[in-house]
């Protein structure tokens, strides 16, 4: 039976990336460790995505709000892991990019912030959200450090 099985889930593949973000976005450890996010829990958050990470494991969605959720609670080293997983599964992942820019400011990498601004604006042929506020994160902190 096991063998008829696993010839039959084999026979069907893998299931395209558009079913596994489908599957993902109705996952509810997904939607609550989105929801806290919103909510401003992250610790909360990171239990959730974590639990919903054990069946989505290659989903970049997934380790960048993993990633954001680390960095607001100032775990710096997973943001960074999270978001370099999201962004080896999907190089063009502009959330990634923002966010993972956005904590390189935190830690004072301006260089390596300014690499994945680059790459947003490699990305966003058309003005994206994430390209703007990265923009804007950038000059922020640029202006800041001429301050006085």
């Amino acid at each position: 039976m096991a063998v008829l099985l696993a010839l039959g889930a084999a026979a069907h593949g893998a299931p395209s990336a558009d079913e596994a973000e489908a599957a993902l976005s109705q996952d509810a450890d997904y939607q609550a460790g989105r929801a806290a996010t919103k909510a401003g829990n992250p610790a909360l958050a990171v239990r959730r995505l974590e639990a919903a990470l054990v069946r989505f494991p290659d989903a970049a969605d997934l380790h960048n709000e993993l990633g954001f959720a680390n960095r607001k609670l100032g775990r710096m080293d997973a943001a960074f892991r999270h978001y370099e997983r999201a962004l080896a599964i999907d190089p063009r992942h502009r959330g990634a990019h923002e966010y993972i820019g956005e904590a390189y400011l935190l830690v004072g990498e301006l260089a390596k912030a300014e690499r994945h601004l680059a790459a947003l604006r490699s990305i966003c042929l058309l003005p994206c959200e994430e390209l703007e506020d990265l923009a804007k994160a950038v000059a922020a902190y640029r202006s800041a450090r001429q301050k006085p």
